[in-house]
């Protein structure tokens, strides 16, 4: 017992001189210890249009966030809603170092990732909602925004799911010769997926042009990194693959940027793929649905008070690059913005029934047999994919009643349809609940 509590000491000792994570309790979690390199001094402030595009982008992603957490509590976002909250700087930061022609592949956290690679908000907004106008026709919701024209490829709710994609991508444009590198968001619970070590084995042994980049926000849904990560300087990950590792303080978006920029160098010109580690901290939790138990209100506020939007502006400010008057209007331009987004996702209609099974696949039913989608809805089974010709009545009638009892999407609408052909009188009121919440 001896010996081996002298070795356990021995471990710890030699953990806190080599990045690795000592036990949780006797971890210092302020931003101070975690982050890389101070905020701001060291990096040269664009001119006044830079910093008016840099604030006016984050401001966009904070103020639509907020509204998006606003609606979810009132019951116009179904499903799972997750924030990024604070994490600006590395979206935004990362986005300044891309090319238009470079493809940008994320997680379930994504919504400044569309709006920062120039997806309409109007749209991103409307996905959230579920409705036809967005950006993924209202089947995808938060967790799935994709527009190919931005090359914006799409958010994955399957953690790790996003890797083997993004190596996909980047051998494409390896295979045609291309120049676009591709860039891989994912957080700091997807290193321990069995996705990163293949992936990034495969990305050095084919040289292929991708960065991944670790937004590192401390969680991996509710568990520490120091709970789930032996080594806590996630850049050393890729040591044993062929994959250099840097870090950057993804609090400071002009830090951000640089690193990413570097990077994106290094797998274009050298066709080296690298991992970027932007060490950086959400201020909502890991969904809408969490009550955050795992840290303290101190945390939090601890952070917050390395807010990138916040530090930014009073750089600019004292700076004399632009005035707190020049900000606000940037903050209320953005407001605006998403209240004609919430206007406008509230005016776009449901998907029709029909459409529940398009854009699944992509099949030939010449060359392929067989059946890609099973609808059994209905008593009569047939082809998911052949949906919009084979849909009958009974089977509207038990999705409409399914999504009425369910109190979702215009279900309040359909209980006070009247059927003409039954003769029905209007509902005088909504249905009385039955069964409890869970």
């Amino acid at each position: 017992m001896a010996k081996a509590k002298a070795r356990e000491e021995e471990q710890r000792a030699a953990d806190s001189s080599d990045g690795a994570a000592a036990p949780a309790d006797e971890q210092d979690r302020s931003p101070d210890e975690r982050l890389p390199v101070e905020p701001g001094e060291h990096h040269e402030l664009p001119d006044r249009e830079g910093c008016e595009d840099i604030l006016r982008k984050m401001l966009l992603i904070r103020r639509f966030e907020e509204r998006a957490g606003e609606m979810y509590t009132k019951a116009a976002i179904g499903g799972f809603l997750h924030l990024a909250i604070g994490e600006e700087a590395a979206v935004v930061g990362a986005a300044l170092a891309m090319r238009e022609s470079d493809y940008l592949i994320s997680t379930y956290r994504e919504h400044g990732q569309a709006l920062v690679r120039g997806v309409d908000p109007n749209r991103v907004m409307a996905e959230l909602f579920g409705r036809q106008d967005g950006v993924s026709k209202g089947h995808g919701g938060s967790m799935h925004l994709f527009d190919v024209e931005k090359r914006l490829m799409g958010g994955y709710g399957i953690v790790g799911s996003n890797m083997p994609l993004a190596a996909g991508l980047a051998l494409a444009s390896d295979y045609l010769g291309t120049e676009d590198v591709t860039l891989c968001m994912l957080g700091d619970g997807a290193v321990n997926q069995g996705n990163f070590g293949e992936c990034l084995n495969l990305a050095a042994l084919w040289n292929l042009p991708v960065v991944f980049m670790v937004i590192n926000n401390q969680f991996g849904m509710g568990t520490a990194i120091e709970r789930h990560s032996a080594i806590t300087d996630l850049s050393k990950r890729g040591d044993g693959y062929g994959v250099p590792g840097s870090r950057c303080n993804g609090m400071d978006v002009l830090d951000t940027r640089d690193e990413i920029e570097r990077a994106l160098k290094a797998a274009r010109e050298e066709r080296t793929p690298q991992l970027v580690e932007a060490v950086t901290y959400r201020f909502r939790g890991h969904s809408m649905a969490d009550p955050e138990e795992y840290r303290s209100k101190e945390e939090v506020e601890e952070w917050q008070r390395r807010d990138p939007i916040a530090t930014f502006r009073e750089r600019v400010t004292r700076e004399d690059v632009m005035s707190d008057d020049d900000v606000d209007s940037l903050d209320s331009e953005a407001q605006q913005r998403v209240d004609e987004a919430v206007e406008f996702a509230e005016r776009s209609p449901f998907p029709e029934l029909e459409a529940l099974y398009d854009d699944l696949y992509s099949y030939d039913s010449d060359r392929i047999p067989g059946w890609w989608v099973i609808d059994e809805r209905a008593p009569e089974t047939h082809r998911g994919e052949a949906l919009r010709e084979s849909s009958s009545e009974a089977m509207r009638e038990l999705a409409e009643a399914g999504a009425a009892y369910a109190e979702v999407g215009d279900a309040e609408e359909r209980r006070k349809r009247p059927d003409p052909e039954e003769g029905e009188e209007q509902s005088s009121g909504p249905r009385e609940e039955e069964g409890g919440g869970d």
